[in-house]
């Protein structure tokens, strides 16, 4: 099987059981340090629930990453432009955004928009500053394709996925492989990521699991402290900076609903 992002041979490392009950097989470019699954057959049955059951830190994790995301957004993008939170899950995440002051919108092929109805994204806004994909690289079956995709809305991405360890540990022995719900069937290295934006002609910044493409320059020890949380005073900048969404899009919601009932 050859690497879905270098074209390189790969080699067959291990199989493992998924959903209890596909045997299947992964390989390991050892050019790139891709990690991919065989060709995903059983992906529509992984998506009869589209957020994970044994998802328990959804709300903490959103609640983290609005914190973190909002001062990266201050410091080096445009405050008041327009962001996509891609694949947004119940679109908690863009509501959190709004609350905070930035105009997110939601799009997400799986999932029902809970949260953040009323501001789905769609082709007639434009000029999206950067785009955020939460834990959706590691969902890609063709992820140089479906990243090109999303680099035709904006050169900016913001997103995690978590690197496996090294040496690539076996099934059982990392929880980020999926092997309950069967969604996750690509994972990234830092020398994957690196090519990917190396291909693309983009600069990459990382720390931890949060990963940035950009066509910025931006100071890489200021990108990792927001990152680590060091500057603890930054959020709350952004927060007497920022003016929330949240009274004015419930006015606007409410306004169409009207509009609607009248016509």
């Amino acid at each position: 099987m050859f690497c879905k992002i270098c074209n390189s041979d790969t080699t067959n490392i291990f199989s493992s059981i998924i959903l209890n009950k596909y045997d299947i097989k992964y390989f390991h470019c050892p050019n790139c340090n891709f990690l991919q699954t065989e060709e995903p057959y059983w992906l529509a049955e992984s998506y009869n629930n589209s957020i994970a059951i044994g998802d328990t830190g959804i709300l903490q994790r959103n609640l983290h990453l609005s914190k973190i995301i909002s001062s990266v957004l201050f410091s080096f993008f445009d405050k008041n432009g327009k962001y996509l939170d891609f694949a947004g899950g119940y679109g908690l995440f863009a509501r959190l955004m709004r609350d905070i002051g930035f105009d997110f919108y939601w799009n997400d092929l799986y999932t029902q928009n809970i949260f953040a109805k009323g501001f789905e994204f769609n082709k007639n806004i434009k000029n999206i500053e950067l785009i955020t994909a939460f834990e959706s690289f590691e969902h890609f079956a063709n992820p140089l394709a479906e990243i090109e995709e999303i680099l035709k809305i904006s050169k900016n991405i913001l997103f995690t996925t978590e690197f496996p360890p090294n040496p690539v540990p076996k099934p059982g022995d990392w929880w980020y492989y999926g092997l309950d719900h069967g969604q996750h069937i690509s994972f990234f290295s830092y020398k994957t990521l690196e090519f990917i934006a190396k291909k693309f002609g983009l600069n990459f910044y990382s720390c931890k699991n949060i990963h940035l493409f950009t066509l910025n320059e931006i100071d890489n020890s200021s990108f990792e402290n927001i990152c680590n949380s060091l500057d603890q005073n930054l959020f709350s900048e952004v927060r007497k900076e920022m003016n929330s969404k949240t009274v004015d899009d419930m006015k606007l919601l409410i306004s169409q609903i009207n509009k609607r009932c009248q016509s």
